[in-house]
């Protein structure tokens, strides 16, 4: 007799809205996977038309508590594309640094709170402190070494307010950037331990390959490791600049999920975020970084998801290193910003969010009004590649017991997304059984 079971997540909380997770496998494998994000009408879009296009970053900033760097650069990138503005290369180093800043506190934060309790078997980062209280006190002081950067490049730690289009409302003299320097080569010790502790955590043997395999998309730039500028490539020969996005890249609604499913339009489902940042763009990671990837054996393209948890703390070290290299060889801007004026036009940009890829692009009316907003988180650019691992996971954990493969179940999400994990140590499971019993 046929065997059927049906994991049924009701709600996901403390994601961009409201989630659920409906798998249903029987004898002859998973019959039907579903990741419901059920996201409340935030309205991002709508309520930026007919605001001044210099409003945008602050108000992107808001979309995201985590990641606002990534929100606010985007806007910001954007629109001085469309006014035809390039950055000096001395702004261009302090939004890497802030962009350093916040892949430390975001990376980090899922690292240590999120990830690992996964990983060392607890259901909670409290949980996890009562018994591992160096390794979370360690995983805060690096969080704070980003979150000291935030604060002196953007004004505040959370939600900045110092970036606007064509740079900064201020910059920093040499002296203020100074003192973060001897937090910053203390954390980035921190940070070389953190890669060999993720390195030595268990991985369950999980990898897509063949057809199956990963399609990755991330910037890659041949000068740095990509934050906010680059060409869009992956591992399937895709070359494009950020303005062809909308010609190979579609979003399709799906019945059961208020989030769209962001796709390549000749190929499906794609993977942004560590990994593919990591995968195609190994070669511009910092010599540091390189090196310990070596010594613990790290090889330079990944494919396990369930080792992204080694690639964040890869670069969380290089984030830091980064900083400390910017530090060293700041020159104040000649001005703090940029000037622009306004026009009928539009312009788009991507940088890479800790979560992988984000494009914004805006259509601008003479009077430098918005008059179209768009949006792609990396959220909607993943989910699909998150029900795929999930399809193709299940068969090999079948043997666990039921706790078990949920527990499974809610690590392969956590594998992509810090704004979704957060919530998944929370689910609650409801199995039905038809047919028989196990």
């Amino acid at each position: 007799m046929t065997k059927s079971k049906t994991i049924k997540v009701d709600y996901l909380a403390r994601v961009e809205g409201e989630g659920a997770l409906y798998i249903r496998y029987d004898d002859g494998g998973v019959q039907d996977v579903k990741l419901k994000i059920f996201e409340p009408p935030r309205f991002f879009e709508g309520f930026m038309r007919g605001r001044d296009y210099l409003e945008a970053p602050d108000i992107t900033a808001r979309i995201c508590g985590i990641c606002p760097v990534a929100y606010q650069m985007s806007a910001v990138h954007a629109m001085e594309n469309a006014l035809g503005l390039v950055p000096t290369p001395e702004l261009h180093a302090l939004r890497r640094l802030i962009y350093c800043g916040e892949w430390i506190e975001s990376h980090t934060l899922h690292i240590y709170m999120l990830h690992a309790p996964d990983f060392l078997g607890y259901p909670s980062a409290v949980e996890m402190a009562k018994d591992h209280p160096d390794i979370v006190r360690d995983g805060l002081a690096i969080k704070k070494a980003g979150n000291a950067i935030v604060q002196v490049l953007g004004g505040r730690e959370v939600h900045p307010i110092n970036v606007r289009v064509g740079g900064f409302y201020r910059v920093p003299a040499a002296t203020e950037l100074h003192p973060l320097r001897e937090q910053l080569l203390r954390a980035r010790d921190s940070a070389v331990e953190t890669v060999r502790w993720a390195a030595a955590l268990p991985f369950p043997a999980f990898e897509r390959s063949g057809d199956d395999a990963y399609e990755f998309v991330a910037l890659s730039d041949p000068y740095e490791y990509p934050m906010n500028r680059g060409r869009i490539a992956s591992t399937r020969g895709l070359d494009i600049p950020v303005e062809e996005y909308d010609q190979h890249f579609r979003e399709e609604h799906v019945p059961y999920t208020n989030a769209l499913h962001s796709v390549l339009a000749e190929r499906g489902a794609y993977l942004v975020g560590p990994m593919a940042r990591y995968n195609l763009n190994y070669a511009c990671l910092s010599p540091l970084v390189r090196q310990v990837a070596e010594d613990i054996g790290f090889p330079p393209f990944v494919a396990n998801p369930f080792r992204s948890i080694v690639v964040r703390a890869l670069e969380v070290l290089y984030a830091l290193d980064e900083a400390v290299r910017i530090i060293d060889h700041y020159t104040p801007p000649e001005t703090p910003y940029l000037e622009s004026a306004p026009r009928a036009t539009t312009g788009c940009a991507a940088t890479e969010a800790p979560r992988g890829l984000l494009y914004h692009r805006y259509r601008l009316d003479d009077r430098g009004k918005i008059a179209e907003a768009h949006i792609v988180p990396p959220t909607s650019q993943n989910q699909k590649s998150i029900e795929d691992d999930l399809r193709h996971m299940l068969p090999r954990f079948m043997h666990l017991n039921e706790d078990a493969l949920q527990a499974q179940c809610e690590q392969a999400i956590r594998n992509h997304d810090p704004c979704i994990s957060c919530a998944t140590h929370f689910l609650k499971l409801h199995l039905n059984r038809t047919g028989g019993s196990r």
